[in-house]
Parts: structure tokens; sequence; C-alpha cells
């Protein structure tokens, strides 16, 4: 199977249907990338505080090792900044009117990333379209393995909401679970409700909605069910950054548990 130099792929096991998807997880840029990059280092560090779902690559971790079966783990190696994998490439991406689709020219305060007449094509051409291929080996290859897909999309954000949030100003709950239409039965968003509703409220589609899909599959085969999981960052660390607390270990027991239940 294809794997890119910004994905690191841990393979399940040979009966799973659980991919654990984390996206958003590192900070590392590369320093060609970085170049074109307007912030200076102090401001830059405080941009990654702010988008990087921190640890959410260890969270998985912690999670597979406690699943009796455990999930195949598909972890983004590279900042959002560079591309981020789950928006839209073109013009159907309505982060684009904060400056925040595939390739990002505008910060979490909405200011100027990148300058105004960056070439995003080479980024799209070496990171985007690689990682989506990857995906969307890996969903085609579990199908073809044990005939379905369950897609855990792990995210977090942070308590307060951040100027470039387009749908900020709803409920911010502990858990929010992201869910769509066609690809989340009913039945994957109950059982991921009861499993993390010891951590207070869990809501659905807000402040996030949605969840990740290749496009390959996406509103078409219903053999790919898929749930984002949005941790709310205060349950496990230090906003707006730092170590792990002893949160993040009752959200693994819980994830593992969400993964055994669908597995």
């Amino acid at each position: 199977m294809f794997v890119p130099e910004s994905v690191e792929l841990l393979p399940g096991a040979a009966d799973s249907p659980v991919v654990l998807h984390v996206p958003h997880s590192a900070r590392t840029i590369p320093a060609a990338v970085r170049a074109d990059l307007l912030l200076d280092d102090g401001a830059l560090e405080a941009e990654l505080d702010a988008i990087t779902d921190a640890h959410t690559a260890r969270l998985a971790e912690l999670a597979a090792d406690r699943s009796p079966a455990r999930p195949w783990r598909f972890v983004n190696r590279l900042s959002r900044l560079v591309v981020d994998p789950e928006r839209f490439p073109d013009e159907r991406e309505e982060m684009l009117r904060v400056g925040m689709g595939a390739v990002y020219t505008a910060t979490t305060e909405r200011k100027p990333l990148r300058g105004a007449d960056f070439d995003q094509r080479e980024l799209l051409d070496r990171y985007f379209h690689p990682y989506a291929r990857a995906m969307t080996e890996l969903v085609a290859e579990r199908l073809a393995a044990v005939g379905r897909v369950v897609i855990i999309d792990l995210h977090s954000y942070p308590e307060r909401q951040l100027p470039y949030e387009l749908h900020g100003y709803g409920p911010r709950p502990p858990i929010c679970l992201g869910a769509d239409a066609f690809h989340t039965p009913p039945e994957l968003l109950t059982r991921a409700a009861g499993v993390f509703v010891d951590f207070g409220e869990v809501g659905v589609n807000s402040p996030f909605a949605g969840t990740y899909v290749p496009l390959e599959f996406y509103g078409s085969d219903a053999r790919v069910a898929a749930l984002m999981v949005e941790i709310r960052r205060d349950l496990y660390l230090p906003e707006p950054g730092g170590p792990p607390g002893p949160g993040i270990d009752r959200l693994a027991a819980a994830l593992a548990t969400l993964v055994a239940a669908v597995s």
C-alpha cells in the first residue's frame, strides 16, 4: 500500500474495521514550508499551540494498546499549517472564507500566514493529494478485508472560541461528536455518547460538525461509517498547550471501549 512521507500508518488487527484517524496532532513543519510563513518564531509557536490537536496521536496509541482488537491508525506526521488534509481542496471548502482551506493563508486570529500571491499547488501536490490517496487505499483495503470500515476521527478544541471559527458561537461541551447524515449511523452516535458520558455533556455537531471520509467514498458508500470525536482540551492538558495530564488515560480507556464496541 502507498504510504507518503507525511503519514505514519500503524497496522491493526487483520479483522479490525476500525481506523483511528489523527490529522492534526503534529507540530512538524519542513524548513522549505517554514520559509514561506510570515510569522516569527514566537508567533509561530503560539499559533501551533492554538491550532494543534495536541497529544491526539498519543491518545490513539493508548487506546489502541487497550483495545482487544487493535485498530488501524493513520497519523499525520506534519502540522496542519503545511496542509490540512481534512479540507476540500477547492471552492467547496467553507473555511476559505477565513483563509483556512486545504492550505492556510491566515492564522487562528485571522492574520496573514502566507503572502497574498502564494501558489498552493506545490503543497497540494506534494502533501495533500498523496495523503488523500493513502487514506483512500487504506479504506479500500479494509473494505476488501472485512467488508466495512469505521473511521474514528480524533480532534481537540479549546475551551474558548477562536476568531477563525465560523460556527464557534454554539455550545462547547467537554465532548463534541461530529456526525454526517450519510456516514454516521444512529447506533454509532449512540454508542459514542454512552462511552463518553462520564466526562460531562456530550454534544453533537457543536462547535464543530461533520466527520472525515475520503472523497472516493463520501456520500456514496454506506459501508464506510465515520464519527468525529472532538475533545475539549481542558479535559487533559493545561491550555493553550503543554504536557498531557491524567485525563488522557481516562479518555484513552473510553476510546478503547468505543473501538471494542464497533469492532
